[in-house]
């Protein structure tokens, strides 16, 4: 019989190939816990807040009804862009925080 072959997985196997499964597993629980770790981002001194994941879903964008009185619309589209651009930013801060050391568990 072939060398290797009718072996149960992981029974004696290649390493590398064990090593890059748990990293496989880790990469994915790092992909799970982004999808419920949140950030947040305000803009024109609190008046918008945006949420979003780690995966860079916005949950929430939140506008004060007070800023709304002395706002424009041109003002009002500046501060909410501003705020979804400053959430993404740390949204994939926080992404590269979970997922950055896991590349270092690569074995090439």
């Amino acid at each position: 019989m072939a060398k290797g072959f009718n072996k149960a997985p992981g029974a004696g196997g290649n390493p590398m190939m064990a090593q890059l499964q748990r990293l496989q597993q880790q990469i994915a629980d790092a992909q799970e816990k982004l999808k419920v770790e949140t950030v947040a981002a305000t803009a024109g001194g609190g008046a918008i807040k945006v949420v979003m994941t780690g995966d860079q879903h916005c949950t929430l964008v939140e506008i004060d009804p007070d800023f709304l009185k002395d706002a424009d619309a041109e003002m009002l589209n500046d501060m909410v862009l501003t705020a979804v651009n400053l959430a993404l930013d740390k949204s994939r801060e926080l992404q590269q925080t979970m997922m950055g050391p896991l590349a270092g568990g690569l074995p090439f």
